[in-house]
């Protein structure tokens, strides 16, 4: 019998409600799909039935491999490896939809690297579909003015359309989390603020937010050098805390930061 690793985040999906629910929020036949993190295969074998051109599955724990290549493994090409160590951008030459039921631990790294790594227009997939943890998903898909608005919904938002789909409770799934989780679905956005490096967007949000309850005074002349110009041009109140300017505004910001440094 497998055993689920603490230390992987391990937590299989056996509720077949929710996997119903799953495998059908975007078209698969035919399509070209990506399992991040596929466990004891119980979704697999479901998309498999919707008959996709090709299935890929990324599963880092040695023994999972195994099973899953002993149970479908004329089916499914198994990447034995850990998601954070591949260059996704790699791994088809088709755009790819992906399901990934996220372990917990590592969620955010993962679609951070994702949003950071995108080239351009060159979106190596076309749909993710994602489980999180409910509070991670909530700071995902949070907007300005709100609790959970920060970092990842500025960073997230600001490449990709972003919906909710629904809810999780523990037990539907082995063995069972103390949270709930939330599926989202999140796709390409085709027009987004051009920012020249993803990782100065990155740098800057991780500035303002450090530090979310005190006044963007501080991060703000961190950044730009005591400089009033850019906070005049964008009308900032630097009064105003990190979580009460919107999401073009970061944008705008990083911009400006990216021209001052040339």
């Amino acid at each position: 019998m497998i055993k689920a690793k603490k230390s992987l985040g391990q937590n299989f999906l056996v509720d077949q409600k929710i996997i119903d629910t799953i495998v059908n929020i975007v078209k698969i036949k035919d399509e070209s799909i990506l399992e991040i993190g596929p466990g004891t295969g119980n979704l697999t074998v479901d998309i498999l039935k919707k008959k996709p051109k090709k299935m890929i599955v990324i599963e880092k724990d040695n023994q999972l491999a195994q099973l899953l290549n002993k149970n479908l493994g004329t089916k499914i090409k198994i990447i034995n490896d850990d998601v954070l160590k591949i260059d996704e951008n790699k791994i088809e030459n088709s755009s790819l939809t992906v399901f990934g039921n996220l372990p917990y631990n590592i969620s955010t790294e993962i679609l951070c690297k994702w949003i950071l790594n995108i080239k351009n227009n060159n979106y190596w997939f076309n749909h993710l579909i994602l489980m999180f943890q409910k509070e991670v998903a909530n700071r995902i898909i949070s907007d300005f003015n709100t609790k959970d608005y920060g970092r990842l919904s500025i960073l997230a938002n600001w490449r990709l359309n972003i919906k909710k789909i629904c809810d999780v409770k523990p037990h539907s799934f082995f063995p069972r989390p103390k949270v709930d989780s939330s599926i989202l679905l999140l796709e390409p956005k085709l027009e987004f603020f051009p920012i020249k490096n993803a990782k100065n967007l990155e740098k800057l949000t991780r500035t303002f937010f450090m530090h979310r309850r005190k006044m963007l005074k501080k991060p703000y002349n961190q950044l730009f050098n005591g400089n009033l110009k850019v906070a005049d041009k964008l009308k900032i109140n630097l009064n105003m805390r990190p979580q009460n300017l919107d999401f073009e505004t970061y944008y705008k910001l990083t911009g400006e930061y990216e021209n001052l440094r040339g």
